[in-house]
């Protein structure tokens, strides 16, 4: 490991100054949960994928302005390797040629929280860290941004929303007050819980949008969609029990969060057949195909909706001559047969 930090900090210190990336951004710790956490936005494409670094159990850095992704590497090692989030950024400034036109915030998970603001950021620049948390901005219409955002922290902290939601928050009420002076084009965010993806990987949510009008409020939209993915679906079970208000009520949930879901509007139609309302049932399977004409043949494919199949109505909602039964999967390695190669 040792070796490794050398090598990086050798690359750190021959990098030349980039051009500079306005930016917003937070990290965060929740100690009640133990996730790290880490958002930003910023006028320029892509500032997920070059901003925000973490590792569950470790901690989480965001570095902007002159973006060094040797920021997140070696800041996390020196964590790892017990230094506080003060001693890191020290070391992280002294290591790096371009550190005055650098922006980075740290925290880790005893909740110690460090910011640099480098002299040669571009307008308004500044940081605030608390304990737990650090927020960063620069290039932004004034230091009403940077208190926003501590200050919807805090507020969203008290409220005991999930540090995801707290982060969009903080996203969005760095907008409210004005944010990048010169607009907006992306944004990410990501919470790191160890092993929460299939029992191993830490990236409990990872958000981002590269090129949009309106980037906080497509992260937002996102995390909707997620979460109504993530609602529990008893429709089957309502269904069989004869509670279709209950159906009707789960349905209508996951459309608030998500109003293009389509199979949200196919179980809805599920519960009209049920309910013996074929008239209805294809209403909303219209809607659903309108969204994904896809599902037009997994309708088809599905023995939910078999009362359906051979409906002469519903056939006439997509081009029923291209429908073919699928073949069985063969599962196993290598159970897709190499097709020939063409001389």
């Amino acid at each position: 490991m040792l070796k490794r930090l050398a090598v990086l900090t050798a690359a750190m210190l021959g990098l030349s100054v980039a051009a500079a990336h306005a930016t917003y951004s937070v990290v965060a710790y929740d100690p009640e949960t133990g996730q790290l956490g880490v958002a930003v936005q910023s006028r320029t494409p892509t500032s997920g994928a070059r901003v925000r670094y973490g590792m569950a159990g470790v901690g989480a850095i965001a570095s902007q302005a002159s973006s060094n992704p040797m920021m997140g590497e070696i800041g996390l090692t020196l964590i790892q390797r017990g230094f506080s989030a003060e001693e890191v950024r020290d070391m992280l400034v002294k290591m790096d040629g371009g550190a005055l036109n650098r922006q980075f915030a740290i925290v880790d998970t005893k909740g110690r929280s460090a910011g640099w603001t480098g002299s040669s950021n571009s307008g308004f620049a500044g940081h605030i860290c608390q304990p737990n948390f650090c927020v960063e901005a620069n290039t932004m219409t004034g230091p009403e941004v940077q208190n926003s955002m501590a200050i919807t922290y805090v507020k969203t902290t008290a409220q005991k929303l999930p540090l995801v939601e707290r982060l969009i928050a903080v996203l969005e009420a760095a907008e409210a007050a004005g944010g990048d002076r010169r607009g907006r084009q992306s944004a990410g965010v990501m919470i790191f819980a160890q092993r929460s993806v299939a029992g191993y990987g830490d990236h409990l949510y990872d958000i981002r949008v590269d090129d949009n009008p309106e980037p906080p409020k497509e992260i937002r939209r996102i995390y909707n969609v997620l979460q109504a993915r993530d609602l529990p679906n008893h429709i089957g079970d309502a269904i069989a029990a004869g509670k279709f208000d209950a159906a009707f009520a789960e349905v209508d949930k996951r459309l608030a969060l998500d109003p293009k879901s389509d199979d949200a509007l196919a179980d809805r139609a599920r519960v009209y057949l049920a309910m013996k309302n074929t008239a209805a049932a294809l209403k909303t399977l219209k809607q659903a195909i309108a969204i994904n004409p896809k599902l037009y043949y997994q309708v088809l494919r599905n023995d939910n909706f078999k009362v359906l199949w051979d409906n002469a109505a519903y056939r006439a909602l997509g081009d029923y001559s291209r429908f073919h039964p699928l073949a069985p999967s063969v599962p196993g390695p290598n159970s897709m047969p190499m097709p020939p190669i063409p001389n």
